[in-house]
């Protein structure tokens, strides 16, 4: 009997579930809410009912499934699966591999949901089985995940790879969730984009952003990449500026790991090569010659899936 994999993304609104074969093909996904009542204590439950349930649709034996490589926002220890704080979720101290392994009594890998959909992108996305990558994800905040060697980086306690929290407006920058300032994701968000471009849009009224803002009140993300690409001044200038700070921050970091491969994901990535050819100028001018000719910048591929793709290649990589 062909095995198949589980891939889990935990997200906090949504949990995407996917069966996948072994060489990492979605054979069937669907998604549950994520119930984050009473601290989130159904959520496992919930997961091990879900598959269960789709097993008996699609009238498969339990026996069919491999293991479960699980991604999940929050700071988590990879040996033990243990989640310390998940903020959206509610969970604290939280044995989750455990946890899972108890209610569906298969084997289970745990990690970062920015890793793994770094991982997912290696395997079967933009990476295209890249050993050396890196992943920049942009949406409400930045994230990413390093992978060296084959191998995702998660340093001494979990922390590698808080792209989001490098810092780059050192004196002044605006304020950060993770309390400090001028971290890149204040700039190169889906919000930091929105914010810089409403004060650059309330400096000149000829703006087209400045009407968008006075109808809508706020400015969005696609709004500006959609204003850069007819021209509008205020877009191009603030979208220069957004560049300019990313392709600093991935050049220092591509200087010191080397990649093949460095995907952009999140929501923001959707701006195509409005936002990619500006990025890449900016990439090349701070980054070691050497070090750029070897990395080639990339779209994400694999969009809402490159998160159980991930956890099935964890699970692969666990049996």
């Amino acid at each position: 009997m062909e095995k198949w994999l589980v891939g889990v993304d935990l997200g906090g609104t949504t949990i995407k579930i996917a069966f996948i074969t072994l060489d990492g093909h979605i054979v069937e996904k669907w998604e549950i809410p994520t119930n984050i009542e009473q601290d989130g204590k159904n959520i496992v439950l919930d997961i091990a009912r879900s598959i269960q349930t789709k097993l008996n649709e699609l009238s498969e034996p339990k026996e069919k499934l491999a293991a479960i490589g699980m991604g999940a926002p929050g700071f988590i220890d990879m040996k033990t699966g243990f989640i310390y704080h998940a903020v959206n979720i509610g969970w604290r101290d939280y044995p989750l591999k455990e946890e899972l392994e108890k209610a569906t009594g298969l084997s289970v890998i745990v990690d970062n949901d920015a890793n793994i959909a770094a991982i997912g992108e290696m395997w079967r996305g933009a990476g295209d089985g890249e050993g050396n990558l890196l992943m920049v994800t942009l949406g409400t905040g930045v994230g990413g995940g390093i992978i060296v060697n084959g191998h995702i980086m998660h340093g001494t306690n979990g922390m590698a790879g808080e792209i989001g929290h490098i810092t780059s407006i050192p004196d002044g920058g605006a304020p950060c969730n993770c309390g400090r300032t001028g971290c890149i994701e204040t700039i190169a968000s889906a919000t930091g984009i929105a914010r810089i471009s409403k004060e650059k849009a309330l400096k000149d009224t000829t703006s087209s952003l400045y009407n968008i803002l006075e109808q809508n009140g706020e400015i969005k993300a696609k709004d500006v990449a959609a204003a850069a690409d007819k021209g509008d001044q205020v877009a191009i200038e603030t979208l220069d500026e957004v560049t300019f700070h990313l392709g600093l921050v991935i050049a220092n970091l591509s200087n010191s790991i080397n990649p093949g491969k460095i995907v952009i994901g999140g929501g923001v990535s959707k701006a195509g090569n409005t936002l990619m050819e500006r990025l890449q100028e900016k990439f090349k001018h701070f980054a070691l010659p050497r070090v750029a000719e070897g990395a080639e910048l990339k779209v994400a591929t694999l969009g809402n899936d490159a998160g159980v793709i991930g956890g099935a290649w964890l699970a692969k990589h666990n049996l």
